[in-house]
């Protein structure tokens, strides 16, 4: 299936467990990615490297206003915009910081809601162009806690919870438009670091990362013709 043929996507986090298995299923659709990256150097084990429809650039920070403004201005007329960049963090209240809970909420929130606004402003441009098929695609990521509430993580699931929030509010703004913006909420992905932090754990009951990707691939693709504003439970067993 090639239903992404020519079409451009930012994808953040691609250097990431999810985000290594996303870039990888939409370049087999055809998709050409632009992939902005913390790291000041492209990792040389990334599965996507040298592609010839991969543009990857170093030391991107994603929640810099400023920076992200000119990576998307700087971008070819998105069709998408997918943002798994984030960060997780567990402590109860008393043991949390402000700078802990400011940390979470630039890593996760502020992430999205600041890449999510220059899609929007990318996919216009694309739409504005003669014979532009109208609309486009952004998929965020929350998390399991920010719609089933658990205690010892409150700065990671409040920042999660904006951003299903964030998702929800820009699908209603933009929707008229054919832009569907939708966030997936996974449960523990089942990847190596995760794998790491809890040995004892069950892992066939966590969702791998490319069952992920293969949820995302299709919510940015044009296959998706209906659903926007959806958080989509991609738990698995867990």
């Amino acid at each position: 299936m090639a239903d992404l043929d020519g079409k451009h996507i930012v994808v953040t986090g691609a250097t990431g467990g999810l985000g290594g298995a996303v870039v990888a299923l939409l370049l087999e659709r055809g998709a050409v990615c632009h992939l902005p990256m913390v790291e000041r150097e492209v990792p040389s084990h990334m599965p996507w490297i040298g592609h010839a429809r991969v543009d990857a650039k170093p030391a991107v920070v994603l929640t810099s206003e400023d920076e992200v403004t000119a990576y998307y201005a700087a971008q070819p007329p998105l069709w998408g915009s997918v943002h798994l960049v984030g960060g997780f963090a567990m402590s109860p209240i008393v043991d949390t910081g402000l700078a802990d809970f400011e940390k979470m909420h630039q890593l996760n929130a502020v992430t999205a809601f600041l890449c999510s606004r220059e899609a929007v402003r990318s996919i216009r441009r694309r739409a504005d162009a003669p014979g532009a098929a109208p609309g486009g695609r952004i998929v965020n990521v929350a998390a399991r806690p920010a719609v089933s509430p658990a205690g010892g993580m409150i700065a990671y699931t409040t920042s999660k919870a904006a951003v299903a929030s964030l998702t929800e509010c820009l699908a209603k703004e933009v929707v008229a438009e054919n832009i569907l913006a939708n966030a997936i909420v996974p449960s523990i992905i089942d990847t190596p670091a995760n794998r790491a932090s809890m040995p004892s754990a069950d892992f066939t009951k966590w969702p791998k990362a490319s069952e992920l990707a293969e949820a995302i691939a299709f919510l940015v693709s044009p296959a998706n013709r209906l659903t926007s504003g959806a958080l989509v439970p991609v738990y698995g067993a867990a």
